[in-house]
């Protein structure tokens, strides 16, 4: 079966044709800046192609992508008719979704109720699978939620200390967001580990970066909350904080709500503190060079980790093994550095020549002597998508 993976942003759609049964990629690629002019990545047959292209809306970068599929020199098959399914990223899912389901008529009008709780995410994520509908009217699509993995947290992990009505009323509450990459991961080091009653704790750092503690395969906390700017310090994003530092901030600056969120968003976390970027490469670069403000910044993300991490291990009464992911979990070695060291008293003991290693491989990086294993494992959110939208078709 082949599986159209789409993952549709506000300007942008990402995609992937993938045979879920042998987890082959047959082309992958990135529509950007969609109503603005346009920009084309593509690869297929091992050739990558980048190209400017007109795209008005994602009606026509769907149609674009459908075109360099079936057409060309680097056509991976014949006619749309060959993909089967649909398969769709939607960041929240809400409580109404705790597995990936079979996109009606009712799904739509529930993920739409739930725009409040993601505003920036649904509305794309939607019309991706509108347009869809439109320009294959036969093909099954599949929704795929980033919260749905997070809804087996007990309600002692998941309420805020808030007034119990707002819960009922208005959905306060931890969601939990990277879900998709967080099973993924936790699977894959179960599998490494050869053990069911597992206690796994995922770290999936990139630009946003989440932690989730698992147990026997089953999400128990995660550090993102009712919107994904709780929790770690990442790319623009400020992670936890103390809710005063809002009024504080609103009334000294003069800004609004929508601009206080837009700063904590858009504005702070690792751009914020150096001073820099929010490239954590660009960021250790400078720290190499003698900059304090980048050396700060570093030990704050990596401190941030530490202290999640502790906690989940404490709330699994113990781990088992501490997974590394996403781009700067797979390839900054320093700060995989950073988090491990000190942590020897949990029976965390990293190889230093391991963790120097960068493949694209899942492996072990703890020394042999560790207690507790260290895993760097590539995730592959798309292939959980495709796999997930392909059990729900072939069923």
């Amino acid at each position: 079966m082949l599986v159209l993976v789409l993952n549709s942003g506000s300007s942008s759609l990402k995609y992937q044709l993938m045979n879920p049964e042998t987890a082959e990629v047959k082309a992958t690629g990135l529509c950007e800046r969609i109503g603005i002019d346009g920009r084309l990545v593509h690869e297929a047959n091992e050739h990558k192609i980048k190209k400017d292209i007109n795209m008005p809306t994602h009606k026509e970068a769907i149609e674009i992508v459908l075109d360099f599929l079936t057409n060309g020199e680097d056509k991976v098959i014949d006619s749309i008719d060959e993909i089967q399914a649909i398969g769709h990223r939607v960041v929240h899912g809400g409580e109404f979704f705790n597995q990936s389901v079979i996109v009606d008529d009712e799904v739509i009008a529930k993920l739409e109720s739930l725009i409040p709780l993601a505003p920036l995410h649904n509305p794309a994520n939607i019309m991706g699978m509108k347009i869809a509908q439109e320009i294959m009217p036969t093909k099954p699509n599949v929704a795929v939620f980033d919260t749905a993995f997070h809804q087996t947290m007990p309600a002692s992990n998941y309420m805020y200390a808030v007034p119990y009505e707002d819960y009922k009323e208005h959905g306060v509450r931890k969601y939990g967001f990277h879900g998709t990459s967080h099973y993924y991961v936790s699977n894959e080091a179960k599998k490494m580990l050869n053990k069911e009653d597992s206690k796994v704790i995922v770290c999936h750092l990139g630009n946003g970066s989440s932690v989730c503690a698992v147990r026997d395969g089953k999400s128990i906390d995660t550090s993102m909350g009712l919107t994904p700017l709780e929790g770690l310090v990442m790319g623009t994003r400020s992670g936890d904080i103390d809710a005063g530092v809002l009024s504080y901030l609103m009334d000294k600056k003069g800004m609004t709500a929508e601009e206080t969120v837009n700063y904590l968003n858009k504005k702070s976390g690792l751009l914020g503190v150096s001073g820099i970027s929010s490239d954590l490469r660009e960021i250790i670069e400078a720290c190499e060079n003698g900059d304090e403000r980048a050396a700060t910044t570093i030990d704050m993300k990596c401190n941030r980790i530490k202290k999640y991490i502790c906690s989940y291990a404490g709330m699994l009464e113990g781990v088992d093994a501490i997974c590394f992911t996403a781009g700067i979990g797979e390839n900054a070695d320093l700060i995989r550095e950073k988090v491990c060291n000190g942590l020897e008293f949990m029976g965390v003991e990293l190889d230093e020549d391991k963790n120097k290693v960068r493949n694209d491989e899942n492996r072990e990086i703890n020394t042999n002597s560790s207690k507790t294993k260290i895993y760097v494992i590539p995730t592959n959110e798309e292939y959980v998508i495709a796999n997930d939208t392909y059990k729900l078709v072939k069923a």
